[in-house]
């Protein structure tokens, strides 16, 4: 296991210059405004700018109308088929479909029950890790962060790769397959050695069981005693669904399309992909959720009461409560306006489940968190934008309803992103042969330089 390592850097050392980092890295907000800098890539009105074209994944929530944006309700859809046709087709005909997505994601079209046949054979064959490799570069290099520590094995499997520079098409679809069927079996990995090392519980890696979904196999390897029900795979399998991907220019996919352009190698553009998904701002949103929730539970003391719920909320907003910023957890979209359809489809999937298992209260906290939030939020900020809640609001209590621990609320989103993240790097080696290069405006002032006797 690995030792702790203690920097030679003093805090108090780091301190002193940070005065010097703050002056020389500070740019006035009437800057930006002044030479009229899209920051974050947005425009004025919130919407994106314009920065490429994709057929993989279309993301709605609003339209322009005469320049004004308008808000809608929100759709989601994977090279044109609608998301929400596509999961109640699959629990129509009661069988798992994130391979299915996985397919229409890398190769456009809805497979046929031949081409999923061969993809499930596949994935099974590329679950598991080259010989050595858990004991080498997982338990002797334990972290706490099971999405760092993931990050870091798909680097590690560059080594393992005969040919892992060779971006044609079929490599990349190769390394593509792999990386999709190979990430639940790291992200286990990863999670029982964390549970080994750092909270002193028993370690258990199951043997792999070939043919099943990667639902399926995910919860076989995280429960120790490998059982579980139908009900609960096609549950965690509709997760994996609305996860795997959410068009070009979400932060993790439109970094794995910079990394793409640059001509760079799959498993460090995937590795890139991980480090923005891992941001609270991104994927880390849905543990934000899950401890704003276990806040609420602890200091509201009806949290199934409307008025309890919002006096609190007030309190969040205030900063007076929460983790001091004033922001409600998932509530809001960058693009859905009225409403997101993975939130839409989660609810609906998880209510029956959450209330069997015993999470009615948890569950009725949520849809008062989403039916109050918007008002407050315009409220206090002053505006009439339009805020809905996003999938990160449900899904923290579908993982804890399918007893997933906390360590995995992200990494299980990268199990399902990893599908598009592939699907996005394939169309962007393809389609494009221009770096990714936009501009930035130096106002820094001119200056001379002084020898270091006259400073």
């Amino acid at each position: 296991m690995s030792a702790n390592y203690i920097s030679p850097i003093s805090m108090d050392a780091l301190s002193s210059l940070c005065s010097e980092l703050e002056k020389n890295n500070h740019i006035k907000q009437s800057d930006y405004q002044h030479f009229q800098v899209k920051r974050g890539l947005r425009n004025d009105d919130g919407t994106g700018v314009m920065a490429g074209l994709t057929r993989i994944c279309s993301v709605e929530g609003y339209y322009i109308l005469d320049g004004e944006r308008v808000a809608k309700e929100g759709k989601l859809s994977y090279r044109g088929y609608d998301i929400n046709k596509i999961v109640e087709n699959c629990v129509k005909e009661n069988r798992f479909g994130f391979e299915e997505v996985v397919w229409l994601l890398l190769f456009g079209d809805l497979p046929t029950e031949n081409q999923l046949f061969s993809l499930y054979e596949v994935i099974s064959e590329c679950r598991a890790l080259p010989d050595d490799f858990v004991e080498d570069m997982i338990m002797k290099h334990a972290s706490k962060d099971i999405m760092n520590k993931m990050a870091r094995c798909i680097m590690c499997l560059y080594s393992y790769d005969e040919d892992p520079d060779n971006t044609s098409a079929a490599n990349v679809l190769r390394q593509s397959l792999q990386l999709i069927a190979q990430i639940p079996t790291i992200m286990n990995a990863a999670y029982q050695v964390k549970r080994r090392l750092f909270y002193g519980k028993t370690m258990y890696l199951h043997p792999i069981k070939k043919g099943q979904s990667t639902a399926q196999y995910i919860l076989n390897q995280i429960r120790l005693d490998k059982k579980f029900t139908d009900e609960e795979a096609k549950l965690l399998d509709i997760m994996l669904m609305l996860h795997a991907d959410h068009g070009g220019g979400n932060n993790s996919a439109f970094a794995t399309r910079v990394l793409t352009s640059s001509g760079t190698d799959t498993y460090s553009t995937i590795t890139a992909a991980f480090g923005s998904l891992r941001g609270p701002k991104h994927g880390g949103a849905n543990i934000k959720v899950a401890n704003m929730m276990n806040e609420i539970l602890q200091n509201v003391p009806d949290p199934t009461d409307e008025g309890q719920i919002r006096d609190y909320l007030v309190k969040i907003l205030k900063k007076e409560a929460g983790d001091g910023l004033g922001l409600i957890y998932g509530m809001g979209h960058a693009v859905y306006t009225v409403s997101d359809p993975r939130a839409v489809i989660l609810k609906k999937s998880a209510r029956e489940l959450a209330y069997r298992a015993g999470f009615e209260k948890e569950f009725i906290t949520l849809e008062n968190i989403e039916k109050v939030s918007p008002a407050l939020i315009q409220e206090f900020k002053g505006n009439d934008k339009e805020i809905c809640a996003n999938v990160d609001l449900y899904s923290g209590l579908v993982y804890k309803v399918l007893g997933i621990p906390e360590d995995l609320y992200t990494p299980l989103f990268a199990c399902a992103r990893i599908a598009g993240w592939c699907a996005h790097r394939i169309e962007e080696l393809t389609s494009s042969n221009r770096i990714i290069r936009p501009a930035y405006k130096s106002i820094a002032q001119k200056r001379e330089y002084t020898p270091i006797y006259e400073r």
